[in-house]
């Protein structure tokens, strides 16, 4: 994975103002596309979009530094307009090329990104994989943005907002695995953008065969294998470093790959001010 995550940044420097063909290059690579995607945002802690933009306006500020025309400029960096490429350079420079080219400055420089595999070997991944039926998550749903870090107060208003005696009756429907009651994140921007949009759903899981009450909403899930880790410590730190770890220790390893699908967290064990927590985050994949 971290070859075919630097042949992409080889691509990107390549041509600077062409769009990559994602789809053939992943399966030119012998992976996905939604794979490729997830895994370089993990990494890089940014959307690939976002680094394209961010390549191509360091290399176009020493243009701008110089004598040549801005339309020239903006249609060699794959802008149709001087306005458009105005606005792209302003956000990642904070000042428009004018402005640039007048004063010298401001300048914030995005360095040509190299993904390295660092073994440190001192954290073992509590791992197993399992292979699921086709099932059902159930539950109360809500579009939230992803926040990567800390607690989503979106999704506390969602569970805060529900009866009491709710939580019971979504447990005695749970017939299968994952058990209990479920966190579950569905319809994922696949490069993981801060921000975008997903679907939450508390809820939990249930067989095709389970009658569904009708004020309930309900995800399908297709049959396939998943990789379970376990995590145990304070919440939701540790639960959120394990998700980070699974693409910067776990899926460069191991002869795995992301597949589209929900990720589900079930909490197995927690204190009862919920500051600390024994959970598993299940997330669907496939071989490499």
């Amino acid at each position: 994975m971290i070859a075919h995550l630097n042949r992409l940044v080889e691509l990107v420097e390549d041509d600077l103002a062409a769009d990559i063909d994602l789809v053939a290059l992943a399966s030119k690579l012998g992976t996905t596309e939604y794979h490729l995607r997830r895994m370089f945002s993990s990494l890089a802690g940014m959307p690939l979009s976002e680094y394209v933009r961010r390549r191509r306006m360091t290399v176009a500020a020493a243009d701008v530094l110089g004598d040549g025309d801005l339309l020239g400029i903006a249609v060699r960096y794959g802008y149709g307009s001087a306005e458009a490429f105005g606005r792209a350079f302003r956000a990642v420079h904070s000042a428009g090329p004018g402005v640039v080219r007048r004063d010298g400055g401001p300048l914030r420089t995005q360095p040509q990104l190299r993904f390295r595999l660092t073994v440190e070997g001192n954290s073992p991944m509590d791992t197993r994989i399992t292979s699921q039926n086709a099932f059902r998550l159930v539950g109360h749903s809500a579009r939230v943005p992803l926040i990567h870090e800390g607690i989503n107060p979106h999704i506390q208003a969602l569970i805060a907002s529900l009866p009491r005696d709710e939580h019971s009756r979504l447990k005695k429907l749970s017939d299968t695995e994952p058990a209990g009651l479920l966190q579950v994140s569905a319809d994922v921007d696949p490069d993981y953008s801060e921000g975008s949009e997903l679907t939450y759903l508390h809820g939990v899981a249930v067989s095709e065969e389970v009658v569904i009450p009708r004020d309930l909403d309900v995800i399908e899930v297709a049959a396939g294998e998943w990789a379970v880790f376990g995590a145990t410590g304070p919440y939701p730190q540790t639960l959120q470093s394990t998700w980070a770890a699974t693409a910067t220790d776990w899926f460069p390893s191991n002869p795995w790959r992301l597949r589209p699908g929900p990720s589900i967290v079930t909490v197995l064990d927690r204190a009862e001010d919920f500051r600390t927590a024994t959970t598993e985050l299940w997330l669907p994949v496939e071989r490499a």
